[in-house]
Parts: C-alpha cells; sequence; structure tokens
C-alpha cells in the first residue's frame, strides 16, 4: 500500500497517480489542501527524508519564500506547524510505501513502488531461454537491482 500526497491542478501528481494505476499498486490518496495532515503524520513523513526538510520543503516556491523563515531556525515543532497551515510549501507528488520515499515524480525513481516480491518474479521470470530477453532482461535486471 502507497500513500500518495496530492493537490489539485499538480501534473506531477496526476502522472505519479497513474503510474500505481497502470501497475496495479493499491494507494490512498491525500489532497495536503482538502485533507488536514495531522502532526504524527507530518513528523513521519518528516522521519522518512534521507536529506532532511530539503527533501519536501519548497524553500523556493513563492509560498515558502512569502514566510520570510529560514528553514534552519525552526525547531521540529515550529516545523509542523508550519507545514500543517502552510501545505503548500510541500514538493508534491510524496508517495511513501513501508520501505521507500519518493518526492516528486521521477520515472526511474517511482519503480521502487513495485513491492520487492513482485520485482523478484520479475527477475526470475526473465531468463536467456525467454524471447523477449533481448528486449527485457536488463530492464528486469535493473529493476530487481533496486532497493
Amino acid at each position: 500500500m502507497v500513500l500518495l500526497y496530492t493537490s489539485p491542478g499538480c501534473a506531477s501528481c496526476r502522472k505519479a497517480k497513474q503510474w500505481l494505476k497502470d501497475n496495479n499498486i493499491e494507494f490512498v490518496e491525500k489532497n495536503i489542501f482538502t485533507t488536514l495532515l495531522n502532526k504524527e503524520e507530518i513528523k513521519y513523513i518528516l522521519s522518512r527524508c534521507e536529506n532532511g526538510t530539503e527533501d519536501i520543503i519548497s524553500v523556493r516556491s513563492k509560498a515558502f519564500m512569502a514566510l520570510k523563515k529560514d528553514i534552519n531556525d525552526l525547531s521540529l515543532n515550529e516545523l509542523v506547524e508550519l507545514i500543517q497551515k502552510n501545505p503548500s510549501i510541500l514538493k508534491r507528488p510524496i508517495l511513501i510505501s513501508k520501505q521507500n520515499l519518493v518526492v516528486g515524480y521521477d520515472s526511474d525513481e517511482i519503480t521502487t513502488m513495485i513491492p520487492s516480491e513482485l520485482r523478484n518474479i520479475i527477475s526470475n521470470a526473465c531468463t536467456g531461454e525467454c524471447p523477449s530477453f533481448e528486449l527485457c532482461g536488463n530492464v528486469s535486471k535493473e529493476v530487481s537491482a533496486r532497493p
């Protein structure tokens, strides 16, 4: 199951949603403007970011620049409240699964949302005996090599 955080009018959000549908991956969509993100949810998202706030906060967005705040001067609780009051400062879409967090739509990175069990099936299914191996063999190796 994937949590998909989106906003209306976001082309990348639509692409991510369509990719999940096309790949039969179950997801729950949360519109960040119509569904209030609770404090624990925001803390969880922040805890999943490998590079800190720069992974999900768009400091160059008009919404963030209008706040006239330095992100590094905020405590965790201040940051959480800031996100709650100004969800437009979040980069979108945000996709979260048990193992992965993907921010934005990147056609390569989003494949980490494919469950590892399915990646194993893919890697074992395409062998040298397969008539399509030349076409898909390298792709399945790439997919199965991802965490």
